[in-house]
């Protein structure tokens, strides 16, 4: 299956192209320039591997939490994609895609993004024991971070933990990953996934996720 995904939804802009068991990618970490790099990435990608943009099965996406104008990018780019190509989208959640970087069997994870104006995107996640695919348990949220719930978990990963120090210090004997941020080659695995199961979406479809209700409010005006 040939999936491109991408993702702007935070300080790294990246395209990355999955063609079965191989990955061609690019990724950029900066804070500003994502509508301007996104295009010759996913250019430069689809050149690599030799493939035309209508010969894929899908396009996955950042679909958020993360910067309001970085999701509106990759959901904007991937809609016009798509609609001209004729193909399928599937959003994933950039919490997920930060989960899997660190996913393995048994696994209990929680993620947490740096939302600024002192709150944290967070989920918690689990890996089956016999699976290498991290799932979320109960909802994603964005919450101040003395209110992320803690399970227990093995391992922490996340801008979140770098950000406010105060939430790894709850879970002293945690795993941290502080500075992973979400990449697109983990949104074109997990896309695969969901496109081989027939839960793609029509271009018109792809929707972001912000999870504060107060962004969400502005953009419905």
């Amino acid at each position: 299956m040939k999936v491109l995904a991408i993702d702007t939804a935070t300080e790294r802009c990246s395209v990355a192209l999955q063609l079965d068991d191989r990955v061609v990618e690019r990724a950029v970490d900066t804070e500003r320039n994502h509508a301007e790099l996104v295009l010759p990435m996913v250019s430069e990608v689809l050149a690599e591997a030799r493939v035309e943009l209508r010969a894929l099965d899908g396009i996955a996406y950042g679909r958020g939490p993360g910067a309001f104008t970085g999701v509106r990018i990759a959901v904007s780019v991937v809609q016009g994609l798509a609609y001209g190509a004729s193909l399928p989208v599937v959003g994933v959640s950039d919490l997920t895609a930060i989960a899997q970087q660190v996913a393995y069997p048994g696994a209990e994870i929680l993620v947490c993004m740096d939302a600024r104006m002192g709150e944290v995107y967070w989920g918690t996640f689990t890996v089956a024991p016999d699976s290498a695919i991290a799932t979320l348990i109960g909802d994603e949220r964005v919450d101040r971070p003395e209110n992320v719930r803690l399970r227990a978990p093995a391992i922490l990963a996340g801008t979140g933990f770098g950000a406010y120090p105060q939430l790894a210090r709850r879970a002293p004997d945690a795993t941290i990953h502080d500075r992973i941020l979400p990449h697109a080659r983990d949104i074109a695995m997990l896309g695969q996934i969901e496109l081989s199961a027939g839960r793609g979406q029509p271009a018109a479809q792809a929707q972001p996720v912000y999870l504060r209700n107060q962004v969400v409010s502005v953009r419905t005006l």
